[in-house]
């Protein structure tokens, strides 16, 4: 079992939130809450209006439980959909998708993903817009 205890707006190691850039769009911030070394990786992200992942999937799958705002989420080949606190997503194992803020909301979700992330390229304005 462990055990991890969170202090004020800190990460569980006492590393500040870090702003996401690398595999994001627009301003996202996260923390990680578990590492997924013996297990899932956990991590809070908060998404500005329009921050969104790029293309990805997960090796076993990825759950979204949806805390505060709102935002999107498509998986390839859809229309994306509008998704709202406390609401949970499940992407099964290796299915391409992207989540996000909403174009006038925050986001903040817990992600929990399962196995390895395959991460692709940026979601296009076009595809981001298309659930408008």
């Amino acid at each position: 079992m462990q055990i991890v205890r969170r202090a004020g707006k800190e990460g569980p190691d006492g590393s500040p939130t870090e702003q996401r850039t690398a595999t994001f769009t627009g301003t996202v911030y996260g923390d990680a809450l578990l590492d997924g070394t013996e297990g899932p990786t956990v991590t809070s992200v908060l998404f500005a209006p329009g921050g969104r992942t790029f293309w990805h999937s997960h090796e076993h799958g990825q759950v979204l439980h949806v805390l505060e705002g709102r935002g999107m989420v498509a998986t390839e080949g859809t229309t994306p959909q509008p998704i709202g606190a406390g609401d949970v997503v499940w992407a099964a194992p290796g299915e391409v998708h992207w989540h996000g803020g909403g174009p006038g909301s925050m986001l903040l979700h817990l992600a929990v993903s399962l196995g390895r992330t395959s991460w692709l390229g940026p979601v296009s304005d076009a595809d981001y817009g298309s659930g408008q």
